[in-house]
């Protein structure tokens, strides 16, 4: 049995291996609501004195809040509650308006008001005044609003951040034995059909662990006791739910006190992060916690199953902690090893055969150079074609080799069958190369789609039409360069979603940042965007929450929206969409020469009422 400093030893291992990857799963986690720690405090639901909340504190916080909202309004202190929420909202900005340039800005912006409206309690009052509308007394909107909120909170709780936390649990315990571990695992139990299963077990855990607290010191106790549920669910996701719990049960007996110690020895590591604001936390502490958690679960399901306890053989899942013989993989994935074999014939014929090969599907010289780098097609044909093809079923056979080689966990060998993806057709498949002339519509569609997109959100912030953009036409080209260069500077990093997300995140910023100061320097100064005031923000250029659009916008075009529309560009004929883009062309060129000179601003666009994060119009 190994010891506690040899289990973080082995966990820092794990993750030093896998660090990137467990940071971003962990930062997804934290939006889901407080702390991230998968371990220890967060299934207990409860945190150490002035950390940050846990996921269930959060949640049992904001039940808290709208319990004792709507008994305010239940004794007729309406009017107070207004007043103090509308005090609330005035401190907030005028806090923010005192140094404008302020990271954390709360005087303007979706993200300020957001973060105001909740804080002050304005969303409580908004949901209940529109539920006594409909039920017309305010006993009924008080009921409806408690059983609204308790359903709320419960799905968030339980089908979301507990299902989540079991799916990352799983990818970490892969990490344990695997030199990698796919982003694409974090689906496992959609892929296994028990995603809503998971969630039901961790509500009957959650419902049996409220119920002992009750006791004196059931509490404490059972908590200890269901304490590997997760872990159990995470291996076998098919389990019963009253057969985990019994498991957990039986495989803690005699070990609650050595977990207890086990949690207190993070102690100097929670001191660590309260000294750093926390950021300790979200980049070492927290992962750390979650690897040293996967490497004690896997010591007492080892010493489990050396007892024999009953319960121990639906720890089945053989390969999650030890690594597959050559032959089990053989057996399992010789069509993937035959499928690559062919592959790898196909491409040496081809090399050995020469451009005048029939079926050849290679490239030449700046065309293979500009597909391969940048995927760029210039012109289309079989060869093309084919490119793609080869392109897709590589990427399909990628993760099987790599299983095969024992590289990720075999998925094939698991006990629960995963449901296999459907085959991609090139029509959807997002590993394709982009015409000159698909890219050039894009642009103009995209443009033209970011314009649309600018226009609605101040009618509905301002409520008027405003024409935005520095140009007349209808199209902020900001959002199509954007794109465009996604797909050209990002090409080699769309079989990671992760990475392409931190990439578009940053790129689109980059260029947000650079347009922004170039437009000043151009016309004197102007601004045709100033996020002053806006939660995160970078010298009014940039802010986090129009980073976050641009890096969701940016994976829903790389992977929908530009396959989908570039195959709606290939229905049309060549000399139809050249002449089409040629057009255009010439209307953005004489909209930029015209632009340069008279260039579009005033009301709405340069110079116009800001929209406050008091949900006001302010000048």
């Amino acid at each position: 049995m190994r010891t506690r400093k040899e289990m973080k030893a082995d966990a820092k291992k794990v993750l030093k291996r896998h660090y990137g990857l467990f940071l971003l799963l962990c930062m997804v986690a934290s939006l889901l609501g407080g702390e991230i720690a998968l371990s220890g405090s967060v299934w207990k639901g409860t945190a150490i004195e002035g950390s940050a909340p846990t996921p269930a504190a959060f949640s049992q916080d904001i039940l808290m809040s709208f319990v004792d909202f709507t008994a305010d309004i239940a004794r007729g202190e309406q009017a107070r509650r207004e007043q103090e929420i509308r005090e609330a909202q005035e401190r907030y900005a005028e806090e923010a308006r005192r140094d404008e340039n302020a990271v954390l800005g709360r005087s303007r912006g979706v993200f300020a008001l957001i973060v105001n409206k909740l804080t002050s309690g304005a969303y409580f009052l908004t949901l209940l005044m529109g539920i006594r509308s409909i039920v017309g007394t305010d006993s009924g909107a008080v009921i409806a609003m408690l059983l609204g909120a308790l359903f709320l909170v419960l799905f968030m709780e339980v089908f979301v951040k507990g299902v989540y936390r079991t799916a990352v649990l799983r990818m970490f315990l892969e990490g344990r034995r695997y030199e990698r571990v796919p982003v694409q695992r974090v689906w496992f139990l959609l892929r296994v059909k028990k995603w809503f299963h998971v969630g039901m077990a961790q509500l009957v855990t959650s419902v049996f662990l409220f119920l002992w607290s009750l006791t004196i010191v059931g509490g404490f106790l059972k908590y200890y006791s269901y304490y590997l549920v997760p872990c159990i669910l995470a291996e076998n996701p098919a389990m019963g739910t009253l057969d985990a719990v019994s498991l957990s049960r039986r495989m803690m007996k005699g070990h609650k006190w050595e977990c207890f110690v086990l949690e207190l020895s993070f102690f100097g590591w929670e001191l660590l992060g309260m000294l750093t604001f926390r950021l300790s936390d979200l980049f070492f502490n927290v992962p750390y916690k979650v690897a040293v958690m996967g490497e004690y679960y896997a010591q007492l399901r080892s010493l489990g199953q050396e007892k024999g306890i009953e319960g121990a053989d639906l720890l089945n899942d053989r390969y999650l902690f030890e690594k597959a013989d050559g032959r089990t993989l053989a057996q399992a994935y010789g069509d993937v090893e035959q499928a690559c074999e062919d592959m790898e014939k196909t491409r040496r014929d081809a090399e050995e055969c020469g451009e005048d090969c029939p079926g050849d599907p290679r490239l030449k010289g700046i065309h293979r150079l500009l597909a391969d780098v940048f995927g760029v097609a210039v012109g289309r044909g079989r060869e093309l074609e084919a490119l793609e093809e080869e392109r897709s079923r590589r990427f399909q056979l990628e993760e099987d080799r790599e299983a095969l080689e024992g590289a990720v966990y075999p998925t094939r060998l698991h006990p629960v069958s995963e449901k296999r993806k459907r085959k991609w057709v090139v029509s959807l498949n997002y590993l394709r190369y982009y015409s000159v002339w698909s890219l050039l519509m894009m642009f103009f569609a995209l443009s033209f789609g970011g314009w649309i997109w600018e226009v609605c959100l101040h009618l509905i912030t301002d409520g008027e039409f405003v024409n935005r953009g520095a140009l007349h036409g209808p199209w902020l080209p900001i959002y199509g360069c954007g794109s465009v260069l996604m797909l050209l500077l990002l090409n080699r990093f769309r079989k990671n979603p992760a990475l392409e997300f931190i990439l578009a995140v940053a790129l689109c910023g980059s260029v947000e940042y650079v347009t922004s100061l170039a437009l000043e320097l151009l016309h004197d100064g102007t601004r045709w965007w100033d996020y002053t005031g806006y939660f995160l923000n970078l010298h009014g250029r940039i802010c986090a929450e129009g980073l976050l659009v641009f890096g969701i916008g940016g994976m829903a075009i790389v992977y929908v929206l530009a396959p989908f529309l570039d195959g709606v560009f290939r229905k049309i004929p060549l000399h139809a969409l050249m002449t089409a883009g040629m057009i255009l062309a010439g209307i953005f060129m004489a909209d930029q020469v015209y632009s340069a000179v008279y260039p579009n601003e005033g009301e709405g666009i340069t110079s116009y009422e800001a929209f406050s994060a008091l949900g006001e119009v302010t000048p």
